[in-house]
């Protein structure tokens, strides 16, 4: 049996999530039933991490262990065909028989985009959150500069406490400008070993109080260290926010020798 990794982009617009639900139109649904037509077997995927409803991704990581005797250019070509129009595999590889795309991942890379004008234009309104008044950018980039390191990200996760711990290794936390389609956005890169439910846009949410000048950077580095979800700001829009990347370990390769991360 072989294990096959594969890189995924999706819209997540029209999805109840990236995990597969009772009820509603998952990403892995989707993916596990094209997979039947194309292999004729019945394959469960393993994916790096769980994108709630709205939230989009180019940089996903899924694994599938098959019997499938196909090579992998004959995998996303075959795949791609029979996908709907909103997913699409970027790449194919055939991974070692141990590689497991959640557990084996050391960094996960999300962005988030906001656009502070009057007005959105209407083709990024799935992609990008709007805000009507201009936020103080300078002050969110002073509030995210709390944020790389170990700490207790308690304060950003879901209201409910959490199972296990709340400690995750922020890599990066920056704020960038960038245009799409000729419009100034604001984006909101994030990248940890981890990700606890609700982190980022709870992150996001408290730092538009930062943007609107309703919180000071300082008082978001008590947040943080405080621990304590109510402190925070409100869990921002699922929209805006999309997985970039997904990396592994120098030592994780492609069957072919090339370096997956």
């Amino acid at each position: 049996m072989r294990n096959i990794a594969l890189r995924l982009a999706y819209d997540g617009t029209d999805f109840v999530g990236s995990q597969w639900q009772n009820t509603g139109r998952s990403v892995q649904g989707e993916v596990e039933g094209t997979w039947s037509r194309f292999a004729q077997e019945e394959r469960r995927f393993i994916f790096a991490g769980r994108t709630d409803a709205g939230v989009h991704a180019q940089g996903q990581v899924a694994n599938v262990r098959t019997d499938t005797r196909h090579d992998p250019a004959t995998i996303r070509r075959g795949i791609n065909a029979l996908l709907p129009h909103d997913i699409a595999v970027l790449d194919v590889w055939e991974a070692d028989y141990d590689f497991h795309a959640r557990h084996t991942a050391v960094r996960r890379e999300y962005r988030y985009l906001i656009a502070d004008r009057p007005v959105l234009l209407p083709m990024l309104r799935h992609y990008v959150l709007h805000v009507e008044q201009p936020l103080d950018q300078a002050a969110m980039e002073a509030a995210l500069a709390v944020l790389p390191g170990r700490h207790d990200f308690a304060a950003f996760t879901s209201v409910q406490a959490a199972k296990g711990s709340t400690v995750r290794t922020c890599h990066h936390a920056g704020c960038h400008t960038l245009e799409l389609f000729g419009q100034p956005l604001i984006g909101i890169d994030l990248a940890a070993n981890a990700f606890l439910h609700h982190m980022v846009r709870a992150i996001i949410g408290t730092l538009l109080l930062v943007g609107r000048g309703r919180m000071r950077p300082a008082q978001f580095e008590q947040v943080l260290a405080g621990r304590n979800r109510r402190q925070a700001g409100p869990t921002a829009a699922a929209h805006g926010l999309t997985l970039m990347n997904v990396e592994y370990p120098p030592d994780v390769v492609r069957a072919s020798g090339e370096s997956i991360a």
